[in-house]
């Protein structure tokens, strides 16, 4: 595969979860108390949001790519 059109498939694939799933969140633990043998932690959820723009803009990105990688003599 031409390095373009790989770049493109790629981007097309992130643009496509982008839009499904509109973010992503995970986990973060922190020590609150540490105090000899005694410990604790608390965990937040934290939550990135992808705005939906940049995922159409990966979409278009991606497919420009792949036009420009299959018409490009390698």
């Amino acid at each position: 595969m031409k390095r373009l059109f790989l770049a493109g498939f790629i981007l097309i694939i992130l643009g496509v979860l982008g839009v499904l799933y509109q973010g992503f969140s995970y986990t973060k633990a922190e020590k609150v108390v540490d105090i000899g043998p005694i410990h604790a932690t608390k965990d937040t959820k934290e939550t990135i949001a992808v705005a939906p723009i940049f995922s159409g803009l990966a979409l278009v990105g991606g497919m420009a790519l792949m036009v420009a990688g299959s018409r490009s003599k390698s």
